[in-house]
């Protein structure tokens, strides 16, 4: 079916999700990923899912029905597809609310596909060759890359739009490069990426202060569910920090690896993805080196850093949600200078508030300077009242650094 149907993607990354088209067309497959915003959206979501329901579920669910609404699309030739988690988490559950919305508008005939790597919906799940994964792993990786270097070149341009409009123009270049799936011009890539970025006018008399995000995957990297939060804090003269979404991927394997320690799972396997592990983490190292090198810009963490400032506050078997990954990230931040965090999380998602704002309190004693804030996102919530918070802690931010300066 795949080569006559347009298979519709929710929005989450917006640099990374630019290079899935082209990167699944190379596998038959008609992707096009939603921008649809707007209150409209949300009223979607409210309208086809409890609003108890995770924040992001409605948002992604919302965008899909709003999207179909519009009359663009062939309905007789058109499909969703959304991911899973398989975890302890409501993600898992994506799949059969999407089914349920769809019914409620008549349109139980669209199929819906489930991208996961767990098994789960066998029947109607996404085919991950080797090819497609070795490109999907390249964007990723890729899309890392533009998505940290941007961050520290956008607080500073002297035109504004032009960092946006460089990345642009790299995609464009990129897709050729990259779609046979061999790394082997990542080098070259990655030093043509630098110098794009340091070719961007930029007006660095004054440092601005760094401003860590992490939280909920969905809310950490979607402009819809965050409320475009990194926009945001370069509006109010902050640089957002974010770790990459390989990173997460990585927290999935690193889980895995300590089932088979744990509770000895994954016995066939287990060897299969120490090997996955240490690629990835050697394909990272590519990019870090060479930033460390040129100079210019600041290197993103070894995850193996990550992974062992998680493990001096909280146990890796905590591992619902984000787990350990979150409280290793805010901890990776203090330690590399960026003690202003913003955890991002849907009200009501248990493994989050647990783990993210129950770890506050342990890393606030250890890390006194730490200023951290949790902002829940949720249908009721308002953006007034969201961004008073965030202003709160962007103030004591800039108080801290009047106070170093005086000093």
């Amino acid at each position: 079916m795949k080569k006559d149907y347009t298979i519709l993607v929710p929005s989450m990354l917006p640099i990374h999700f630019r290079l899935l088209t082209p990167v699944f067309a190379k596998s038959g497959y008609k992707l096009e990923v939603l921008t649809n915003e707007g209150e409209q959206v949300r009223e979607e979501g409210l309208a086809h899912v409890h609003n108890d329901t995770c924040y992001p579920a409605l948002l992604v669910i919302g965008q899909m029905i709003d999207a179909l609404k519009s009359g663009k699309y062939d309905m007789d030739h058109v499909a969703c597809a959304i991911t899973q988690t398989a975890g302890g988490c409501r993600a898992s559950n994506y799949l059969s609310l999407l089914r349920k919305a769809l019914a409620m508008e008549g349109w139980q005939h669209i199929p819906c596909l489930s991208a996961n790597a767990n098994g789960l919906e066998k029947g109607s799940s996404v085919e991950f060759t080797m090819p497609l994964i070795l490109r999907i792993l390249n964007g990723a990786l890729y899309g890392d890359a533009l998505m940290w270097l941007s961050n520290q070149v956008k607080p500073y341009e002297l035109e504004k739009g032009a960092t946006d409009k460089a990345v642009n123009q790299f995609i464009d270049e990129l897709i050729p490069m990259f779609e046979h799936g061999s790394y082997k011009q990542s080098k070259r890539i990655y030093k043509k990426m630098l110098e794009m970025f340091k070719a961007i006018p930029q007006d660095r008399t004054q440092i601005k202060i760094r401003i860590g995000i992490v939280g909920e995957i969905y809310m950490k990297y979607s402009p819809l569910g965050n409320q475009h939060l990194e926009d945001y804090l370069i509006e109010e003269g902050f640089e957002p920090v974010l770790s990459g979404v390989m990173d997460f991927a990585l927290y999935c394997v690193e889980n895995s690896i300590i089932d088979y320690e744990y509770y000895h799972m994954h016995e066939k396997n287990h060897y299969i993805y120490n090997i996955v592990k240490d690629v990835i983490m050697r394909m990272q190292k590519t990019f870090r080196d060479i930033v460390k090198k040129d100079g210019t810009f600041i290197a993103p963490d070894d995850f193996s850093e990550v992974i062992g400032n998680g493990k001096a506050f909280i146990n890796p078997g905590v591992k619902m949600g984000e787990g350990w990954l979150l409280t290793g990230e805010v901890v990776s931040l203090i330690k590399s200078g960026v003690t202003n965090v913003i955890s991002v999380q849907p009200f009501g998602c248990l493994p989050n508030h647990i783990v993210a704002k129950g770890m506050v309190r342990k890393i606030k004693d250890e890390y006194p300077k730490a200023n951290i804030v949790a902002i829940d996102y949720d249908p009721s919530a308002s953006k007034v009242n969201q961004e008073n918070r965030i202003r709160l802690m962007l103030a004591n931010a800039k108080l801290s650094e009047e106070m170093k300066a005086s000093i």
